[in-house]
Parts: C-alpha cells; structure tokens; sequence
C-alpha cells in the first residue's frame, strides 16, 4: 500500500506530461510572457530613454505602438485564415521570426520614419504570436477541451508586464535601450522559436474519450451557430468586445494619471496600478476553478457585468485609498476574465472549424479600438476634465455590459427555437 500512492503519482504526471495540452499551455505560456513583455509591454520602460536618446517626443515614441496596433487591426483577418489553413504552428513560428527581425530592427533605427515603419512591420509580426494566435494553437491541439487550455494559458500572460519590466530596466540600466531590444529579439529566437516549433508538435488523438464533465459542460454550452444566426453573433459579440476594448485601451496607458486624478500622489498610484496584474491573476484563477460550471458566455455577463461597477467605485472614491484600490483590484479582475471569455465564447458559439478566422474578424475592429482609445481620452481630458472622462469609461462599460445580456437573450432565443425543430 505504502508503494502503490507513490507509483500512482507517478503514472498521473507521466500522463500529464505526454498530454499535447499540457505541452502547448506551458510551451505557449512562456512563450506568451516573452511575446506581450518584449513588444505590447516594452515601451513602459524603454519609452523615456528612447525620447532622451534620440531627441524624440514621446507622443511620438508611443504613436509608434498605436501603428503597431493599428497593423495588428489591418492584418487580423488574413492571419486568422493563415492560421485555419496552414496551422498555428507555422503560423506563430512565422510570427516569432518577424518581431525578432522587428525589434532587432527596432534597435537600429535612426530617423522617425523609419522607427513608426518598423512598429507598422512589427504589429504584423505581433498578431501572429499574441493571444488570437495561441487560442487558436491551442484549439487545434486540444479541441474537446479548448476553453480550459485558454484559462490555464491565460495565467502566464499575466506576468507579462511584471517581468518584462524588470528585465527591461536592468538591461536598460547595463546596455542601453538598443541593445536592450536587440537582446529581446534574441530571446525571441532562443527561447519562443523552439517552443512554438515543439510544444505545438502534438495533438490530442481524435479517438479520446470525453470526460463527464467536459460532456456537460459542451451540452451546457450547446452547439454551434450557423447561417444567419451566425453572422448575427459575430456582429454581436465584436460590438461587445470592441466597447470593452476601449476601456482595456485606456486602462493600459492612463491608469496611473487616472488614480493621481482621484487624490493619490504619484507613488501612490503607481504602487496601487501594480496591483491590476496580480488581480488579473487572481480572476483567472477564480474562472478556472468555479467558472469552469458556467457556460462561456454567462462568464462573460458576468465579468463584463462587474466593470461598471469598479466606476462607479472610482467615481465616489473621491480621494479614499481604500476604496480606489477595491476599484483596482476589481476592475484588473474584471479584465482579466474578460480576456479568458475573448477566446471562450467564439469557441462555444461556433465551435473549433475555422476557429482562427472568427477570432480575426473579431480582434479587427477592436484591435482598432484599442490604438486609438487612449488618445480619444487624452483629448476628452484635456477638453473636459477627469471626472467627465472617469464618466466616459463608466458609459463605455455599461454599454459592454447591456450589449452582452442582450446578446445573451438573443442566443437564448436561438437555442430555443433550435430544440423546438
């Protein structure tokens, strides 16, 4: 007896480990870290020495991230179908080698043309290694269980931040912003290339038995949408995550500006903003283990449900620093499920065949939304104030919220009208 739990434990983690799902979520996770630290993350500390270094402005150092995701908008689509047709594994491996030669490139720019043109080559290479790209990886390798691969992958990229920054101050510090790129495209091909290239090399068997859980979370979930009904989803379901994109859009450049704004000093709020990442970890976490009995879009309805809320915390707030670091935490945990119900509910709403498409036609418009946000809020700022611009955000989320339960309704119509033919 004494020996059996051990070599039990033992055959768990040799199945564990022989599982391409498992493989790709720690393959990708990895690799997801370096991708959004290297390039969505970079320029939160690489921004000022590059203006000091080279005399730029950093309205234009950061315009340059606005093409990149204008660029990532612009190409959404046809690498959703490249993913479809060819295989996320070359894909992303395509996508690793081009933001290694972007950033490399990145660091050897001397004019501003030059620089705005090599972040409009390296949103491309960015769509094709970021989220949308590792859904759909992970959907091919794993299809019967492609939302609790998301969840688990999900995890990792919230670390992104927290440890890019770091490294990216110290080999700031040591070598300089140019070589500091140089070495992130290193890592791009040291590190992310085999991962993509191996950890994608595996898919689970088409004869795999299907567990009661997964089961009845797929019949909960129910089947796919076709026809007009389908179409009339997708127009949906981008609507609701192009209003959410916009407050996902400001909250990653003017978070701190914005809690200075309520009555924080300026440590304060940066101390209070750093808590988002670890409330983005913790919603995760929470999804994975009681939302894993919801359907996808109720945990969308949900956490989607919840953002306004967070406003309206930050609104009455006036100064308190309790009650601004609730609307933090809540607000970070909010957007981090959000990001889990991005790749859950297209999977659950029209399943995995041409998975990648469907996630490229709808990261286009808020893909869009995102570059922009952040300057159509500066100018609201600048024109009538913070409160008006905290109201603006309170608007935008409340209609994300009323957007989703109205298409929660309409999907419920659906599967009703399905079940009675």
């Amino acid at each position: 007896m004494l020996h059996t739990m051990p070599t039990e434990k033992a055959s768990a983690w040799r199945a564990r480990l022989a599982d391409p799902m498992f493989a790709a979520i720690c393959a990708l996770g990895v690799g997801q870290i370096t991708a959004w630290g290297t390039t969505y993350y970079c320029l939160g500390v690489l921004a000022g020495p590059i203006s000091t270094d080279t005399g730029w402005s950093r309205s234009l150092v950061f315009f340059g991230f606005t093409i990149a995701l204008l660029s990532m908008g612009a190409v959404s689509v046809w690498a959703g179908r490249l993913i479809d047709r060819y295989g996320a594994r070359t894909v992303m491996v395509l996508g690793t080698l081009l933001v290694a030669l972007g950033l490399f490139a990145l660091s050897m720019v001397r004019s501003e043309a030059a620089y705005l043109a090599v972040w409009a080559f390296l949103g491309a290479g960015m769509r094709l290694v970021l989220y949308d790209a590792a859904f759909a990886a992970l959907v091919q390798v794993a299809p019967s269980r492609g939302r609790m691969a998301i969840s688990y992958l999900t995890l990792f990229g919230a670390f992104a931040s927290t440890v890019f920054w770091v490294i990216g101050h110290y080999l700031n510090e040591l070598l300089g912003w140019r070589q500091t790129l140089a070495a992130f495209a290193a890592i791009h091909l040291v590190v992310c290339l085999p991962l993509n290239w191996f950890g994608l090399a595996w898919r689970e068997t088409e004869n795999r038995s299907t567990t009661p859980a997964e089961k009845a979370r797929a019949a909960r979930d129910g089947g796919p949408l076709a026809g007009r009904a389908r179409s009339m989803a997708l127009a949906l379901f981008a609507l609701v995550m192009s209003l959410n994109g916009f407050v996902f859009g400001v909250m990653s450049v003017h978070l701190v500006p914005l809690l200075e704004a309520t009555g924080l000093t300026a440590a304060a709020a940066v101390w209070v903003a750093s808590l988002k990442g670890f409330a983005q970890f913790g919603g995760r976490v929470v999804e994975i283990f009681f939302g894993s009995n919801l359907r996808a879009i109720t945990v969308g309805r949900i956490a989607i449900g919840v953002l306004p809320l967070s406003f309206v915390v930050l609104l009455l707030a006036r100064g308190n620093l309790h009650a601004i670091i609730a609307f933090t935490l809540v607000m970070g945990a909010a957007q981090g499920v959000i990001t889990i119900v991005r790749g859950a509910v297209p999977l659950a709403l029209f399943g995995p065949n041409g998975y990648g498409a469907v996630l490229g036609l709808i990261a286009t418009p808020v893909v869009v939304v995102n570059a922009t946000a952040p300057t159509i809020f500066a100018m609201i700022v600048d024109r009538w104030g913070w409160q008006a611009a905290e109201l603006v955000l309170l608007t935008t989320s409340a209609a994300s919220w009323i957007a989703i339960e109205l298409m929660s309704r309409w999907y419920e119509r659906q599967h009703a009208a399905a079940r009675e033919r």
